[in-house]
């Protein structure tokens, strides 16, 4: 299914901005980034699982959020994009 992970983390502090490079690197990990702080990934329920408690064990919850949206399987109709910064299949054949 296609989750959107987006997050708003507080970069007023040092820590702050150590948690915004975890929680963009963690995020790489499982999806594309579309936007700043946003990322779609195709996960399955356990992936999504995994990946929601590392960026809960990340981020300060009095201070930065997380929102995750399930798009479901077939988001193909659901997603429009305009402008640039396109974005690719996460789901074609990836050549490196």
């Amino acid at each position: 299914m296609l989750v959107l992970i987006t997050y708003d983390v507080n970069t007023e502090t040092p820590l702050g901005r150590k948690r915004l490079r975890q929680v963009a690197k963690q995020c790489m990990n499982y999806g594309q980034r579309v936007q700043n702080s946003v990322f779609e990934c195709i996960l399955d329920e356990a992936k999504s699982r995994e990946v929601q408690h590392k960026l809960e064990q990340i981020i300060d919850k009095e201070k930065d959020s997380l929102r995750f949206y399930y798009l479901g399987n077939n988001y193909k109709n659901k997603v429009e994009h305009i402008g640039a910064k396109k974005s690719f299949n996460v789901e074609d054949t990836l050549i490196i």
